[in-house]
């Protein structure tokens, strides 16, 4: 099982012990998604987000947690139910991980888990030549969170996608244009006052650049389930863009360059950044 993992390791540069943390916990991400696929999880519940983005869609940034919604609401969802198929796939390949679920909060709509373990062992098993073990900041537990919306917004659409590694599996997805509207709802919905996601920006960007059409149903309901606009708005695109441009004014951008910069190569990328940037490629939307 090893040299699977060494193969997937393989498709990695490997600079620095930050590059050997972002491959393992891709590669971590990956058992995790094809052990969810061995337990027909994707018969309830689709993959979304920027994981989701990196490993179907080649975006070039990684992307640290695991985000899925069921395809029809289910206030009964038990996560707990797929622990066996995750510990039993991770040990198949000597990875000794913890599972640990989160209590849910009474009014929360997410069932959360972390999958954790030793980051400086994991790196003494699979990058055996690599000299520099001190363990500081970057060397804490290797900590990979996920997360189930059990009561979604309508409006999705899906497709199947297929990995060969580290075994073949099926995922089903939310398609570009509905991971396009989910990633605007974290634009405008996340609570940047405690932490500015410079990743939402990122991958804003992406999809821009890939000229990805927005599911307009689906940003819709998600905004009136945030409470972010009226139900009875006319909403469309040119309101959509509004709301981006007021967001676009308020962001912090100092800080939103930081929270990227440790999942991208080319930091070089983020010298355009500002509100003017910003609020010019939203012409772009549709």
């Amino acid at each position: 099982m090893n040299n699977i993992i060494n193969q997937m390791i393989s498709k990695y540069e490997i600079k620095n012990t930050n590059d050997e943390i972002n491959a393992l916990k891709e590669i971590i991400q990956e058992i995790v998604l094809s052990s969810l696929s061995r337990g027909k999880f994707f018969d309830e519940a689709a993959f979304y987000g920027g994981s989701a983005l990196r490993i179907f869609y080649n975006l070039d940034r990684f992307s640290e947690d695991l985000d899925f919604a069921l395809i029809s609401s289910n206030n009964n969802f038990d996560l707990n139910k797929y622990f066996v198929y995750i510990e039993k796939e991770l040990k198949a390949y000597g990875l000794n991980l913890e599972i640990d679920s989160k209590n849910k909060k009474l009014d929360s709509n997410i069932e959360s888990a972390f999958v954790k373990g030793d980051t400086l062992k994991l790196i003494l098993k699979f990058f055996p030549n690599e000299q520099n073990h001190k363990y500081n900041y970057i060397l804490k537990d290797i900590k990979i969170k996920f997360e189930v919306d059990i009561n979604p917004a309508k409006g999705a659409t899906y497709e199947d996608k297929y990995k060969l590694l580290p075994s073949p599996h099926q995922i089903k997805l939310y398609d570009k244009e509905s991971l396009f509207a989910g990633k605007i709802h974290a634009i405008l919905c996340r609570n940047w006052k405690t932490r500015t996601k410079g990743r939402d920006l990122y991958d804003y960007i992406f999809f821009l650049s890939n000229s990805t059409k927005v599911n307009i149903e689906l940003i819709k309901n998600k905004l009136i389930a945030s409470n972010y606009i009226d139900p009875n708005c006319d909403f469309n695109i040119n309101l959509l863009k509004e709301l981006l441009i007021k967001k676009f004014n308020e962001i912090d951008y100092k800080e939103a360059k930081e929270d990227i910069m440790p999942f991208i190569k080319d930091v070089n990328s983020l010298n355009l950044w500002n509100k003017e940037f910003f609020i010019n490629i939203t012409e772009n939307l549709n």
